[in-house]
């Protein structure tokens, strides 16, 4: 049954997603508009969704990483590769953007050591970093202080003696284990040596230093998530991109996010079952998340992309340029990376995000 539309919304109808030559413009998207696929996503949406650009600057800012710290009412983040005007060294700046009291945003320059930081999350009072790394310096997990002088120290940088190619993506789960995914990027984009493992999904135990490889097979591993149950991990294979190919995308290969369950054997938890959970339909599906019905996020070609636990299409946030990653915040809000663009998205009020209410981090409402 059609339901009324709020406004900023646009219902994608049966022939735009079934019949190829009546599917929405590929076009340069001009405005954010929240695209229906199913009526579901309307209850997501709430009566009035909006997005809206918070920040923006001449370069690639805005990238990966995005974490919400609830008691700064701020966000860290990462930016693209950058380079300087010769094209030479390559470095990726952290940023942390702060919310003021009347609503608009400010961002400063975060100064710490994280070599080529990528993707991130809270843990214990700190943010836990992807450190790619150079050919001068190993990545790793890195763990960063939140406050200046904004103190670092590498958790683990490699599997029994041998170094990470480029850790991506890092999620937590409640025991305190640490999960990531390690492609090989670092070495295409020519700031990492020859890779010296495959790539792979790992598990790690901080409290104990046992590591563990936990899934293959992969062409590109990228984000990764729980759901809000943590009986099952989603994982994102962006191997249709590659930067610095002759063609950067290749649309005969995946950019799918596949589903694993979480079983716990022996004492150990492993990831079985593998299946292909969703495929983008636009370019890859990189940072993941869930909000608390189960809901799954990734950030798209075209921007937000949400399926429902049952891997149905149920609607899109449509960001121009696209989104590579984003982050929940206080319920009914999404941050929204763009490279030169940073957008404030709010729908339902009741709406949200799994990772810190797993985490056991309090997240309140707008008073």
């Amino acid at each position: 049954m059609s339901r009324d539309l709020p406004p900023n919304c646009r219902r994608i109808e049966y022939e735009e997603r079934t019949v190829a030559a009546k599917s929405p413009s590929k076009q340069e998207l001009k405005e954010a508009y929240f695209a229906i696929y199913d009526n579901t996503f309307l209850d997501l949406v709430g009566p009035s969704p909006t997005a809206e650009a918070v920040l923006s600057r001449r370069y690639k800012f805005a990238h990966e990483a995005p974490v919400y710290m609830p008691n700064q009412d701020a966000v860290y983040f990462t930016s693209n590769v950058l380079r300087d005007k010769d094209k030479h060294n390559p470095h990726i700046e952290i940023t942390k953007a702060s919310r003021q009291a009347d609503g608009t945003w400010t961002c400063e320059k975060v100064d710490t050591d994280v070599s080529m930081g990528n993707g991130a999350i809270n843990y214990r009072h700190q943010i836990l970093f992807c450190a790619q790394g150079t050919k001068m310096h190993p990545g790793g997990i890195v763990a960063m202080d939140i406050k200046p002088p904004y103190k670092t120290k590498t958790l683990v940088d490699g599997y029994h003696g041998r170094l990470f190619n480029s850790v991506n993506d890092i999620v937590t789960h409640t025991d305190g284990s640490i999960w990531f995914t390690d492609p090989t990027y670092g070495f295409e984009q020519d700031f990492r040596e020859k890779p010296k493992l495959p790539n792979q999904v790992y598990r790690f135990d901080p409290d104990t230093g046992d590591i563990r490889v936990v899934a293959d097979g992969f062409g590109m591993p990228n984000g990764l998530c729980f759901s809000p149950d943590e009986q099952t991990m989603y994982i994102t294979d962006t191997d249709a991109v590659h930067p610095l190919a002759s063609e950067i995308f290749d649309p005969t290969r995946v950019g799918t996010i596949y589903a694993f369950d979480v079983i716990k054997r022996h004492g150990s938890h492993f990831l079985t079952n593998r299946r292909v959970f969703a495929m983008a339909d636009t370019w890859i599906p990189d940072g993941i998340k869930c909000d608390l019905q189960g809901n799954v996020y990734s950030g798209c070609g075209d921007g937000v992309n949400v399926w429902n636990a049952g891997g149905r299409l149920i609607g899109k946030i449509m960001i121009p340029s696209g989104s590579a990653n984003f982050c929940f915040m206080r319920p009914g809000e999404i941050l929204i990376l763009s490279e030169e663009k940073v957008w404030e998205a709010k729908i339902g009020e009741g709406v949200q995000g799994a990772l810190l209410h797993n985490l056991g981090i309090e997240v309140k409402p707008k008073m």
